[in-house]
């Protein structure tokens, strides 16, 4: 039984993702963004658990992909297929709020689902890649959901609307997207949240990374997301270059 722990919070994080996909169709973006933050957590756990409990396996890791998939692939294109419609059809609530969905007039929001497709060939990758046991090789699935399923709560409820418009830009949407896609597959080493011991010295890095995103979040909210990222990604490109110097 114990063996089939990790495996549970792995169809914890694959049912959250498979809401959230209902929900975003539904245009519900609140509870969209939660379930993938609340299943992103269960992708988070199975590892710890299963390391904890010394029951790491090939089906495990199988299960892993496939769950976020659906939670960091599929969920977060959909988000973006349905900001595409609305940069076009500022009017437009939920893609199946559409009618015949030709009414916006173009096939542009299609565009969206190319992040469903780079995640998928992201996480085959991190099958096979054994280089990815202590940092990443390219941004990561979460990361990338949780950039996407912001945007929306930022158009939502953000008070500052420069980000406001910028996040419902098309133009923003499409280079995001096409960035996103890139980034996930690139072969740029980002540094991974896990930590060997607790020491400032030996993670100087993450604990800058960590309270400069408190201080963010405490500050801008919502729109603080996608900048933790972006700073992630910068950090990480920032890091990589002080070493290969020293």
């Amino acid at each position: 039984m114990k063996k089939h722990i990790p495996n549970l919070l792995t169809l914890g994080n694959l049912f959250c993702g498979t809401v959230a996909v209902i929900f975003a169709l539904k245009g519900d973006y609140t509870f969209t963004a939660l379930l993938v933050v609340v299943g992103i957590v269960f992708d988070f756990l199975d590892g710890f658990v299963a390391r904890l409990l010394n029951v790491q396996g090939e089906l495990g890791k199988q299960l892993d992909s496939l769950a976020d998939m659906v939670t960091s692939g599929v969920v977060p294109a959909i988000v973006m297929l349905e900001l595409l419609v609305c940069s076009i059809d500022i009017d437009a609530v939920g893609y199946l709020g559409i009618d015949d969905y030709g009414a916006t007039g173009s096939n542009l929001p299609y565009l969206g689902l190319l992040l469903a497709l780079g995640a998928g060939y992201r996480l085959a990758k991190f099958n096979i890649d054994t280089r990815q046991s202590d940092s990443f090789i390219g941004l990561p699935t979460p990361a990338m959901s949780l950039f996407v399923v912001s945007l929306p709560l930022i158009a939502e409820f953000s008070d500052q609307l420069f980000f406001v418009d910028l996040v419902l830009n098309k133009y923003f949407l499409i280079i995001s997207t096409i960035l996103l896609t890139f980034l996930m597959n690139a072969e740029l080493p980002l540094f991974s949240l896990k930590f060997k011991d607790y020491s400032f010295k030996s993670n100087k890095i993450k604990y800058l990374f960590l309270l400069t995103s408190v201080v963010l979040l405490a500050t801008l909210q919502f729109v603080a997301i996608p900048l933790i990222i972006i700073f992630y990604v910068f950090l990480s490109v920032l890091s990589n270059s002080l070493i290969k110097k020293q």
